[in-house]
């Protein structure tokens, strides 16, 4: 890949010059509070290094799931308002349409050091559309933005999208110079780490709802992982291929066959599976709703499993003590809920041990950075927090990923 420095250096003065920044904002909200702005501040890097090179810089993002069509509820405007915050000594103007009109307006008026944020870019069909024809349009709307072919730069630095081939992400690098952000380039060298040569023991964690959203990623790290954790509402499928009963806990039955292999699969290559030994199991998926801890193997018929237990929370840290490597992805249980919170906040004591002790630990995007976040720890506590969990999924299973092979 291109790296951000290399087209700085290649491009030289970067005054009067316009630089489109795909990033990754999609960021939580209660209403117009964002309540986690990881993703914000992990941009902050690559546009104050274009920024002080006098660039004008036009950012793209998206957030959440519109259909092509413009939604309050998901303005780009709040964010906005938090990149003001970010760049205290940067002029940072909004627009509230994406392409043309307005949105060109404002870019062809930015002068050298300021920055514009234009509006949800899945607000436009093109954006996210398969096909190609469609995509390309927007793309070279979007490429306009900057000048068009021959003036503007394009740099990739939402990570989080990276494994989607969209219009802002794979088909704008066609039409101008292009380059890697600083947090692409960073994401990408800690994925690398993983992946090629880890230090050993190398343990991955997995949590989250669904086995059949991992099925991939646990299929590749059979071959690289020396110990599989599993957690949160995946972990019952594993139990029920065991020949446990789960209760009224999530399972997904058409699955069983599947872990039932992967079980075989990791005995035979000496991956250890390390799976709860106890779980809070309660009546309903309530905060308010009776629970107790009750052993994995013997879950009531009317209870759901909600979150780890505290004997498998020392199990965890026990098998995660003496790591060099550590994967994370997913939650432990219903962290959002204070009594199903306690197994997430263990195991990233855990990884913090870890950490602390000259480990890499690598915190997966999406919920698991948001649980670490709301549970109070910092992101020094861990070697990285990505800002893509499904990319970073997606890389470890071996996948291309459009929006990287795109900047070769």
């Amino acid at each position: 890949m291109t790296s951000l420095h290399d087209l700085v250096a290649a491009q030289g003065d970067l005054r009067g010059r316009r630089v489109l920044v795909r990033s990754d904002l999609n960021v939580p909200l209660d209403g117009t509070t964002i309540t986690d702005d990881g993703r914000v501040r992990a941009s902050v890097p690559t546009w104050q290094r274009l920024l002080d090179a006098g660039a004008r810089v036009v950012v793209v993002a998206h957030l959440g799931r519109p259909k092509g069509a413009p939604e309050a509820k998901y303005s780009l405007a709040p964010v906005a308002e938090r990149v003001r915050e970010l760049l205290p000594s940067t002029t940072v103007r909004f627009a509230d349409v994406t392409v043309g009109g307005a949105a060109q307006e404002a870019a062809d008026a930015l002068g050298d050091g300021e920055l514009l944020l234009v509006e949800n870019l899945r607000f436009n069909a093109g954006e996210t559309s398969k096909d190609d024809a469609e995509r390309a349009a927007f793309a070279r709307e979007l490429a306009a933005l900057v000048g068009g072919e021959g003036t503007g730069l394009f740099v990739s630095d939402g990570f989080g999208v990276v494994h989607r081939k969209q219009a802002s992400v794979y088909d704008v690098a066609q039409l101008l110079p292009h380059a890697a952000g600083g947090l692409v380039e960073a994401e990408t060298a800690v994925l690398q780490r993983l992946t090629t040569d880890p230090a050993r023991p190398y343990a991955v964690v997995l949590g989250g709802a669904k086995v059949s959203d991992k099925l991939a990623v646990i299929e590749n790290l059979l071959g690289t992982a020396d110990r599989l954790l599993v957690g949160g509402g995946m972990v019952f499928t594993f139990l029920a291929a065991q020949g446990h009963e789960v209760g009224k806990s999530l399972l997904e039955a058409d699955q069983v066959e599947t872990v039932k292999g992967y079980l075989a699969t990791a005995a035979e290559r000496g991956v250890e599976v390390v799976l709860p030994v106890d779980v809070i199991a309660a009546t309903a998926f309530s905060a308010d709703a009776d629970h107790e801890v009750v052993a994995a193997d013997a879950i009531p018929a009317d209870r759901m499993g909600l979150d780890i237990g505290p004997e498998s929370s020392k199990l965890f840290a026990e098998k995660l003590a003496d790591t060099r490597t550590v994967f994370w992805n997913g939650p432990m249980g219903a962290f959002e809920m204070a009594p199903y919170a306690e197994g997430t906040r263990e195991l990233a004591k855990a990884l913090a041990e870890v950490t602390r002790a000259g480990g890499l630990t690598v915190v997966g995007g999406g919920d698991s950075a948001a649980a670490v976040r709301s549970l109070g720890f910092a992101d020094s506590d861990f070697g990285h927090i990505s800002t893509g969990g499904g990319a970073s999924l997606e890389y470890l299973e071996g996948k291309t990923l459009p929006g990287l092979s795109v900047l070769s």
